[in-house]
């Protein structure tokens, strides 16, 4: 075997194993929601057994919350993405045309705040929040997530619009075309793979998220992670089946997404790495 193919069985057998590290854990919760309950903790693990909906059963039975919370975060998730999406086209757009020293301050700004981990700024945050009566509302938990990821979804956006040619605009322009026609009908579809790309970071974020949903939020607008957290932390005990069962239907709609967009994800993330 030559260095080239030794080089490539090489890569081959870390990516295997890095996929193997990652997806083992998924594959024993998913798994495990289906086991009877004496099969989950089973020395050694069963990986043959008789699959069973029990679990799915009890937990649509005894946590009727748990349908509720996922549709919160369906909405949560939904709006924070467009929010993010919609605030970072407009940033990185003119962080791209538009140079000054205001911008670029705003633009260091931007990163030092993304820098901070979201414990810091609750604090802070709860009795502004309780002021404006936002507690518990889908609107605070849409607005802190896209707050969150804005400025990194800024700099993608604006790495993509820098390599759209301005001869483009200035094309349109020249025919009557306003700045937010440029913006919307030249500018976005040329950058629409940066933009899903950048969705999907808040995305997997905004329905994962446990700490701003745990402090900000109470009984309308829970999510499903701390609906996640009641089952595990039951004061009747840990029903283990049911808790693998409501983590594999909270990740099921994720991972149809992320299997959705994944041809963007990778244009997305590197589309620029190269100049022709």
């Amino acid at each position: 075997m030559d260095d080239r193919n030794l080089l490539s069985a090489g890569r081959w057998l870390i990516l295997t194993i890095g996929v193997l590290w990652s997806a083992f854990p998924i594959f024993m919760v998913v798994s495990s929601s289906f086991k009877p309950p004496l099969d989950i903790f089973a020395v050694p693990p069963k990986f043959i057994f008789e699959p069973t909906i029990e679990n799915y059963i009890l937990l649509f039975q005894e946590w009727p919350e748990f349908v509720k919370a996922l549709g919160n975060s369906l909405i949560i998730t939904a709006g924070a993405t467009v929010l993010t999406a919609v605030t970072s086209l407009l940033a990185g757009y003119a962080y791209s045309r538009f140079h000054s020293r205001l911008l670029t301050l705003s633009a260091f700004f931007m990163i030092l705040v993304r820098m901070l981990p979201p414990i810091v700024v609750t604090i802070p945050l709860f009795p502004a929040i309780s002021a404006l009566r936002l507690s518990d509302t889908h609107a605070i938990l849409i607005l802190l997530y896209a707050a969150f990821f804005v400025s990194l979804a800024t700099w993608i956006l604006k790495t993509f619009i820098d390599q759209i040619p301005r001869e483009l605009e200035e094309a349109a322009e020249v025919e009557g075309a306003s700045v937010w026609q440029r913006l919307f009908k030249v500018v976005l579809p040329l950058s629409i793979h940066g933009t899903i790309a950048a969705c999907v970071f808040v995305v997997i974020f905004s329905w994962n998220e446990y700490v701003f949903a745990l402090i900000f939020t109470s009984n309308t607008a829970r999510t499903a992670p701390l609906v996640l957290s009641e089952i595990a932390g039951s004061v009747e005990g840990v029903q283990w089946g049911v808790l693998f069962a409501a983590a594999t239907v909270q990740l099921f709609p994720i991972l149809i997404f992320v299997l959705v967009v994944q041809k963007f994800i990778v244009t997305g993330l590197t589309a620029g790495a190269v100049k022709g």
